[in-house]
C-alpha cells in the first residue's frame, strides 16, 4: 500500500483543519517548503498538495509555493483547491503537476470533467469525493471545501465517471479529518469491493501505523495522511514498511 503525505496550504502556511473547518485551524509551519523535504525523506511515490484558500475561494493563492515544492520532489504530486475550469488545470499541468485533484466540479458539471477525461487522460485525474455520511448510511459528496452537501451520493459520483475510464479517487470521510478518530474501514472497503480496479486513496482519520495496516488488510491500494505524519505519530521506518510492500 502506497502512504501519500499530505500538505495542506492556507495563506502560505502549512496546516489542517478539523472537519474541514476554517475556523478550527491548526498551524503547523509558515515554512511549507521545509515540511515537503521534510516528507521528501521518507522517500515515498506521491506527495498531496491542497490549496486550502482555493478551494474556499477558486484563487490559487499559493500557486507559486505549490510549483517551487514539485519542482523540488522526486514523487509525483497532485494539487487540489479551486480547479474549476480548464485553465487552472492546464496551468497546474503546465507548471509540473503530475495529477490535478477535481472535486466540486466532479458533481456541479460533469460534462466538463468528462471532457477533461477525454483531452488530458484519465491518469492525470484525480476525482476528490468527500462524503458526509447521513443517518441512513448513504455517503453524499460534499462541495465547495466541504462547506456544502450535495444530493449526489457517492456512488452515483463513481458510476458516472466509469466509462471514461476513472482511475483515482481520492475519499475522505469529513467526519474524520483531522480528528485522529481512525479511517473509515467499511467505507474504504465498500468502494473497493464495488470497484475493485480503482486506485483508491482513502484519506481522513488516519492516526498510526496500525490504522494504516487496517486499510491494507482491506486491500486498499493508497492512504494519504498529513497530522499524523507532522505529529510524529506514525514514524519514517513505519512508512518505510509500507513503502517497501506497496
Amino acid at each position: 500500500m502506497r502512504v501519500i503525505p499530505a500538505i495542506d496550504l492556507k495563506d502560505g502556511k502549512c496546516v489542517r483543519l478539523f472537519q474541514g473547518d476554517f475556523e478550527q485551524t491548526t498551524e503547523y509551519s509558515n515554512d511549507p517548503l521545509a515540511i515537503a523535504n521534510q516528507f521528501a525523506e521518507l522517500k515515498t511515490r506521491d506527495l498531496h498538495i491542497v490549496d486550502l484558500d482555493g478551494a474556499r475561494t477558486g484563487a490559487a493563492t499559493n500557486r507559486d509555493m505549490i510549483a517551487k515544492i514539485a519542482a523540488n520532489s522526486t514523487s509525483a504530486v497532485q494539487v487540489g483547491g479551486g480547479i474549476r475550469d480548464t485553465r487552472s488545470l492546464l496551468d497546474w499541468l503546465d507548471r509540473g503537476i503530475d495529477r490535478c485533484v477535481v472535486g466540486s466540479l466532479a458533481v456541479s458539471e460533469p460534462a466538463t470533467v468528462i471532457e477533461w477525461f477525454d483531452e488530458f487522460g484519465a491518469g492525470r485525474i484525480v476525482l476528490a469525493l468527500d462524503v458526509s455520511i447521513s443517518d441512513s448510511g448513504l455517503p453524499y459528496v460534499a462541495t465547495h471545501g466541504w462547506q456544502n452537501t450535495s444530493r449526489t451520493t457517492l456512488w452515483e459520483c463513481i458510476d458516472r465517471y466509469l466509462d471514461s475510464g476513472l482511475q483515482h479517487v481520492l475519499c475522505t470521510d469529513i467526519s474524520r479529518d483531522g480528528a485522529l478518530a481512525g479511517p473509515n474501514i467499511d467505507l474504504y472497503g465498500e468502494i473497493i469491493n464495488r470497484y475493485p480496479g480503482l486506485q483508491l486513496q482513502a484519506s481522513g482519520g488516519v492516526r498510526d501505523a496500525a490504522d494504516l495496516q487496517a486499510l491494507r488488510d482491506h486491500g486498499i491500494p493508497a492512504a494519504i495522511t498529513g497530522r499524523a505524519l507532522l505529529d510524529g505519530r506514525i514514524t519514517p521506518a513505519e512508512v518505510a514498511s509500507f513503502q517497501q510492500s506497496a
